[in-house]
């Protein structure tokens, strides 16, 4: 027999999902407590690349009564202006964060509904909200271990700018938003980039006189649920469509850098003794990202017209490049390639979750975040919901639902305050 801190509410994560959560579940003095295995909002501190900036724009920073209040509404916050945008949220409420407790395990219990062990001893809850995003490991396929030991290997997280990386040429792989914008990052910085595309889509910046964020916010995008998207839960998968906010935003169109000297391929298919090794779909990868992007603004067209709105027309244009030759190989010696930036996307890990909430492929099950194991809750993943759940602009509604959830169970008021250290000892 031990004694343990008793909670009603235990969140995993302070980030922005995590952080919401608490403002609602403060406004209601519910008792919870916010474990962050680092600092508050980490993954902006210390995982984005140092030009980092949001691709929608900063008037959809809009947290649970935290709206941007800043002069540049239109424009995109920079990574240091979001690390601020959170400490200032921090600041507004004064959330329960306590920074630098690792969640090591969470498993049902005797007597309370969860066990939650950290490194800083061991939580009895009611409730736990694992709102640690669904971004954790990046994912490296198996040929990564064929790249000679030479070759300097980051990943999206890890690479920060052109001047951590040895000088030589640069292989990114991956054409994903993370990705198009490193090999931009690298490719204005003046390297030579060698860029695997894949099946990522683009959307353009600004169309018929305003950000396309704008026109897909009117037409409801941000708002439809998962259920009523055509491609349902299978969305979840996809990746997001390539655009940057850098420098006041813009397009990003990889035939454009290729027409100034990025090498383009299509997928990292191999790689061995003799060098890399492509698919033959860079024409198909480039053709299919801006058939969305056409789709995009043929949508936009049709609002416009069914709305009688007053808005300039605009010329679509061709495309600027288009490959002669697929190129299928690419040498060691002849490359120059001294860097990989992988650029695949990451892989979820719940496996300090002791609890069946999972399917198959570790993804958590779930409706809205509400898990089948009942007290146990996701929030912040993308496309929980909406398009808007992973993004600062609907992951407020997502926490609302959750603590109205919360609310209504009647051991949500079993805590005044934010723990009880007097509770009763549990055998664990």
């Amino acid at each position: 027999m031990s004694n343990h801190q008793r909670i009603s509410v235990l969140i995993v994560g302070a980030g922005q999902a995590g952080l919401s959560l608490s403002y609602h579940l403060k406004q209601r003095q519910i008792g919870h407590v916010l474990l962050e295995k680092h600092r508050v909002g980490h993954a902006w501190r210390s995982q984005r690349w140092d030009s980092f900036c949001l691709v929608t724009p900063n008037y959809q920073c809009r947290l649970p009564g935290h709206p941007y209040a800043g002069s540049d509404p239109h424009g995109f916050m920079l990574k240091d202006e979001i690390v601020s945008y959170l400490d200032a949220y921090v600041a507004s409420f004064s959330p329960p964060v306590r920074e630098g407790v690792e969640v090591r395990r969470v498993s049902p219990g005797a007597g309370v509904q969860f066990v939650v062990e950290t490194s800083a001893g061991t939580y009895l809850a009611d409730h736990v909200v694992i709102a640690a995003g669904g971004y954790h490991k990046p994912k490296i396929p198996p040929l990564a271990a064929a790249i000679p030991k030479q070759v300097v290997q980051l990943n999206a997280a890890t690479y920060k700018n052109a001047d951590q990386l040895p000088e030589g040429a640069v292989l990114v792989v991956g054409s994903g938003q993370s990705g198009c914008q490193i090999a931009e990052d690298l490719h204005l910085a003046g390297r030579s980039v060698h860029l695997c595309t894949g099946s990522a889509p683009r959307v353009a910046r600004r169309y018929r006189g305003r950000d396309v964020v704008a026109w897909l916010e009117d037409l409801g995008h941000y708002e439809m649920p998962i259920d009523a998207h055509p491609d349902g839960k299978a969305v979840r998968r996809k990746p997001n469509h390539y655009v940057t906010g850098r420098d006041g935003g813009r397009d990003i169109d990889l035939r454009k850098f290729a027409l100034e000297g990025m090498q383009l391929y299509g997928r990292l298919v191999a790689i061995d003794e003799h060098g890399y090794h492509f698919g033959a779909d860079l024409e198909q990868n480039l053709d299919k990202a801006d058939a969305t992007s056409e789709r995009i603004k043929n949508t936009i067209d049709e609002y416009i017209a069914r709305e009688g709105i007053e808005a300039p027309s605009e010329t679509r244009a061709a495309p600027l490049w288009k490959p002669n030759v697929v190129r299928r190989d690419l040498s060691h010696a002849e490359s120059g390639i001294t860097s990989v930036i992988w650029c695949m996307g990451f892989a979820t890990d719940y496996s300090f979750i002791e609890l069946p909430a999972f399917e198959d492929s570790g993804y958590p099950k779930h409706e809205r975040g509400v898990s089948p194991v009942p007290g146990l809750y996701f929030l912040g993943l993308p496309w929980l919901y909406t398009w808007g759940s992973g993004r600062f602009c609907g992951v407020g509604r997502d926490a609302e639902h959750i603590a109205q959830l919360i609310a209504q169970e009647p051991a949500a008021l079993s805590c005044e305050g934010l723990d009880r250290r007097d509770a009763a000892p549990y055998p664990i």
